[in-house]
């Protein structure tokens, strides 16, 4: 029996929140699994370890019980061992804080640059902002040659550092980018909302990056809020041994 770790989150409006939590941790324990599910009025976040047969049915399962048109997309880790203890469905505000609840990626955000042709845009020496909108914790680890981080601890900073870039870069093409694409959707959608006229993001952030053109242009490794610390542009962890990160790692996933 396969077994992984999944990171799943999807930007869709949700009511009936209790409800759904209830719904959601019954069918986990009655699949086995272990991690943490997100639930807000915005979205879903999930890290979840299991069989993936049983984490084939959850994601299929999210995109009925939550009427999408097209199966939530997801990232998916083979492990032997789960890096969680238990099984945790919450209710938050966020499914990653950002404090701004004028910013709804269900309803509006930039448009998607995929990997490779990201890659081109640096292989071609393009005339572009590439913004990270990591933590600088993240950002010390390893980013994309020439990226512009905005020295923040947490992504609530954000909106206030996005606010202090210069006047002049609102004309300019920016690409926004984080670990896997959560960040990016709400980083993206603010910029927007602020005036900025040319804004993309990085379809699927840094780990999708990896996995289309290695580690091309970038220099380190991709800090990841998981057991393997951080990996790199092959997608190797830097730790061997599966274990649970400590709680209360604020936008965890991706």
């Amino acid at each position: 029996m396969k077994v992984a770790t999944i990171a799943l989150y999807h930007f869709v409006r949700i009511e009936n929140l209790p409800e759904l939590r209830l719904k959601l941790k019954q069918k986990c324990l009655e699949w086995g699994f272990k991690g943490t599910i997100l639930i807000a009025p915005e979205g879903i976040n999930c890290f979840l370890f299991g069989s993936l047969a049983a984490l084939e049915e959850f994601r299929t399962a999210i995109q009925e019980e939550l009427k999408l048109p097209q199966l939530p997309t997801w990232k998916v880790n083979f492990c032997s061992h789960s890096p969680f203890v238990r099984m945790l469905v919450k209710i938050k505000k966020e499914i990653i804080p950002m404090g701004n609840s004028e910013i709804r990626p269900d309803e509006f955000t930039a448009p998607y640059v995929s990997a490779v042709e990201l890659k081109k845009w640096m292989d071609e020496k393009r005339d572009f902002l590439l913004l990270d909108t990591r933590n600088d914790y993240e950002i010390a680890v390893g980013t994309f040659k020439g990226a512009k981080g905005l020295g923040i601890s947490h992504f609530r900073e954000f909106t206030r550092a996005a606010e202090a870039l210069p006047e002049d870069t609102k004309g300019q093409p920016i690409v926004t980018f984080c670990t896997g694409g959560i960040r990016c959707e709400k980083a993206a959608a603010l910029l927007v909302k602020k005036g900025f006229k040319n804004v993309y993001q990085l379809e699927g952030g840094i780990l999708k990056y990896f996995e289309d053109c290695k580690d091309a242009h970038y220099q380190g490794q991709c800090f990841v809020f998981d057991w393997r610390l951080a990996v790199d542009g092959n997608l190797n962890p830097q730790s061997d041994e599966p274990r649970e990160r400590p709680m209360g790692t604020t936008g965890r996933h991706l």
